[in-house]
């Protein structure tokens, strides 16, 4: 496992001061100890999304982390080497800008307006706005089937409104806090669909407490690029890519989402994953 970029650095500057010492001095570069040595990474993450970005006390879960953590140590760092911060949407593009973390994997779609102010690598994964059902529903099988059912999103979103503007559905939309709320709600049989991005629904549905309740429909409605966010100006993305394609090929990135999404009862767009990372501009 290669050594991170920065300690690489310092041991490099140790070397030189030390050749310095003994005599060699004249040679010696002015900045060689210029750059500092990094013995962590901050990687910024959701906290509350199952199956993709989810603290348990202290203990981080989901696709994102999995994939984070495959990144991670294939640019030198351990495990424990890794400070997760919390990466809430709204806030995405403040943590890099701010330096408060190296990198963000929090289902963070690659934009050409949130290119001009951060950069991305991938994208790691496509995702699709879904339906998520009860599993014995076979009624609803895409948008246009929720005409006179009651939809849920979170407050805020725009999805549950974009059925029925854009598919001419003419579902009852019910807003909820957040996703979980939603997924309450559909057992108990006060909603009939909750909808967002698939692999997001996909994690809800594993939970144990859902497993083998619900199903997402598979009928996804658009693209989502899953990028991995970046300081403007970052050099890190080619070793990123490079990362990315590395756990595609060895199969861990398959392995890490058949085990978040198990019991779900989802199966991911094969005709758009895996992707291959974009060139880095």
């Amino acid at each position: 496992m290669r050594k991170p970029r920065y300690a690489v650095a310092a041991m490099a500057a140790a070397a030189a001061l030390t050749l310095s010492a003994c005599g060699g001095g004249d040679e010696a570069s002015d900045d060689t100890g210029s750059e500092a040595a990094s013995d962590s990474i901050r990687i910024g993450i959701k906290f509350d999304q199952p199956g993709l970005g989810f603290d348990e006390g202290g203990e981080y879960s989901g696709f994102d982390v999995d994939v984070a953590k495959y990144v991670a140590a294939e640019l030198g760092y351990e495990e424990d080497q890794i400070e997760f911060v919390e990466a809430p949407s709204a806030n995405r593009e403040n943590l890099l800008s701010t330096g408060e973390v190296d990198m963000i994997f929090a289902t963070y779609s690659i934009t050409d307006e949130r290119k001009e102010t951060v950069d991305f690598a991938g994208p790691y994964f496509v995702a699709g706005q879904d339906l998520l059902v009860r599993a014995d529903d076979e009624e609803i099988t895409g948008p246009e089937a929720l005409t006179g059912k009651n939809l849920c999103s979170v407050a805020g979103s725009t999805s549950a409104a974009r059925i029925n503007e854009e598919f001419g559905a003419d579902a009852n939309l019910v807003e909820q806090p957040g996703y979980a709320e939603c997924v309450s709600l559909m057992g108990g049989g006060q909603i009939d669909a909750v909808t967002t991005d698939d692999i997001i629904l996909a994690g809800l549905a594993s939970q144990e407490a859902n497993a083998g309740n619900f199903k997402v429909v598979g009928n996804p409605f658009s693209e989502e690029n899953y990028g991995v966010g970046l300081p403007k100006g970052s050099d890190m993305c080619e070793d990123i890519n490079a990362a990315i394609v590395q756990m595609i090929d060895d199969g861990a990135w398959e392995e890490a989402i058949m085990a978040n999404t198990e019991g779900a009862d989802y199966s991911y767009n094969d005709e758009l994953n895996p992707p291959e990372p974009d060139a880095c501009a």
